[in-house]
């Protein structure tokens, strides 16, 4: 039997928002590496009393592969426990090219993204029918570089619901960019800290003109989400475009209408 490592997505927060795959692979777990400045550790509560837990918190990229690879043997379930989605922000690649060149198998368990959970607990939807269809998760530029094309300003110039991750420090420069980019001073923003944590989870909403000095008054300068989109608050619009999906006048292969579908 090959040796394997399972990369499972621990979720935004909440333990209870890991998959059941996820908290299946952690009850019967031989060594589970988190990310402790991201994942609480209340994600390892139902791994076994013989099971190896480490954080990684203080460890470099190298130390991170030797680990797995040390812990990793035939028959032996090694997890790595990453915020969120491995494959969202989450180094996952640079991680699995070790394991690769170790001949270790790799599996990932996909999990519940801070973009979700921020939306859901605000109760709030990424897209709305004929406001927008389109969802850009992306980041900031800051000592990481974004590839040509992939300026906020160019991403907001669709203006679609903006998902940013890794950026709350940098609220000038994204009321700049979406600026720029048209979007008008009252746009909604909202910014979700620490979504889905028990009794740590903050909701600050606002404008692009009046995010930052939201968020200053809040202390909120790390662990955040935010989203700026043309769907936010439209719980509260006195009226809405409906989905022709649920539509009485809509056919589709499970019912058929029943009236004549609106032109609206």
């Amino acid at each position: 039997m090959q040796s394997k490592v399972w990369f499972v997505g621990a979720g935004p927060g909440d333990p209870d928002l890991i998959t059941v795959k996820g908290r299946d692979l952690i009850a019967k777990a031989d060594a589970i590496l988190f990310a402790g400045s991201l994942v609480q550790a209340a994600a390892t509560q139902w791994a076994p009393s013989t099971c190896e837990i480490k954080d990684s918190k203080d460890m470099t990229l190298e130390q991170i592969s030797d680990w797995l690879i040390a812990q990793a043997g035939p028959g032996k379930t090694v997890i790595r426990l990453q915020t969120g989605d491995p494959g969202l922000y989450g180094a996952l690649i640079e991680m699995v090219q070790p394991l690769d060149a170790a001949n270790i198998a790799v599996e990932v368990v996909p999990g519940v993204s801070s973009a979700f959970a921020a939306m859901a607990c605000a109760v709030e939807s990424l897209t709305l029918p004929e406001v927008t269809q389109t969802v850009i998760l992306t980041r900031v530029e800051g000592r990481t570089p974004m590839p040509n094309g992939e300026s906020l300003q160019e991403l907001a110039s669709h203006h679609t619901t903006l998902c940013l991750f890794l950026s709350i420090t940098l609220l000038p420069t994204i009321e700049r960019e979406l600026k720029a980019a048209g979007w008008a001073d009252d746009a909604p923003v909202l910014v979700v800290h620490k979504a889905s944590w028990p009794d740590e989870q903050q909701i600050i909403r606002g404008t692009l003109a009046d995010i930052r000095e939201r968020c200053r008054a809040a202390k909120i300068n790390s662990q955040a989400m935010i989203v700026i989109s043309p769907t936010l608050g439209a719980r509260h619009w006195s009226s809405l475009k409906k989905s022709k999906l649920y539509d009485a006048g809509f056919t589709h292969r499970f019912r058929r209408a029943e009236r004549p579908q609106s032109k609206e």
